[in-house]
């Protein structure tokens, strides 16, 4: 009975150290171990797909200029925030992201909810000078993305690895990457094969060239998308999941 007492254990440190190992790692096994008998902790919402290729070239243009040290990409149950961006961000939107774009810090708005606010014009008009648009905007210019083409040629190497690491594209998908990421590009191309691999895709009228895939056209499509795949006007909390 003394190894009950707790006057006794906090007197041998010892033996405190190998009852606080035990007890921490009885624990740990307790809540590590039922992880390993499901597929995913996040749950899965109606709606959530994977990026398209080129809103995939977007995203990476945004963390590659540094975008994400200036907006958040999540909407936090606050009153406030939820008044001002909308639905509170979910786990799973950003499941298919690596990596995500989550945080609370940010000195612009938090774009979790950007996709549809503003035209494509709005967005050609901003990345090219932000201030002709928000006065008061410290955003630097990104007029140089016009000029310079997406890398479409490894596009589906891209996909073909997020593949490895949990994103369900599929052979199809990855087939198709170039043809359709200038799809999306292009106003006057047939995107029925296109939207019915990524519902909901917004495409053509990004203000580039119709010859040249640019860096500002895929920015744009993936800043559009951003809140767009899960509609919560239409739905029940229960008919978020699938």
């Amino acid at each position: 009975m003394r190894f009950l007492n707790h006057k006794f254990l906090e007197q041998h440190a010892v033996l405190l150290a190998i009852m606080t190992l035990i007890t921490v790692a009885i624990g740990g096994i307790v809540e590590i171990v039922p992880l390993f008998t499901i597929e995913t902790t996040i749950e899965r919402v109606k709606g959530v797909r994977p990026y398209s290729p080129l809103e995939l070239a977007g995203r990476d243009i945004y963390i590659r200029e540094g975008c994400y040290l200036c907006h958040s990409q999540m909407i936090r149950p606050f009153r406030d925030e939820v008044e001002r961006y909308g639905h509170y961000s979910l786990a799973a939107e950003s499941m298919y992201d690596h990596p995500f774009q989550w945080g609370s810090e940010r000195q612009g708005p938090d774009l979790a909810r950007v996709g549809g606010k503003y035209s494509n014009e709005w967005h050609v008009a901003h990345l090219a000078n932000p201030r002709d648009v928000v006065p008061e905007s410290i955003m630097p210019s990104y007029a140089f993305l016009a000029d310079r083409p997406v890398d479409l040629d490894h596009l589906a190497d891209h996909l073909r690895t997020l593949r490895l690491v949990g994103v369900p594209y599929t052979d199809e998908m990855i087939a198709n990457a170039k043809v359709d990421a200038i799809a999306q590009d292009d106003p006057n191309a047939d995107t029925t094969a296109l939207l019915k691999r990524y519902p909901g895709a917004v495409t053509g009228g990004f203000g580039g060239a119709p010859e040249m895939v640019t860096e500002r056209d895929a920015l744009i499509a993936y800043l559009q998308m951003l809140g767009t795949l899960v509609k919560f006007r239409d739905v029940s909390p229960d008919d978020l999941k699938q």
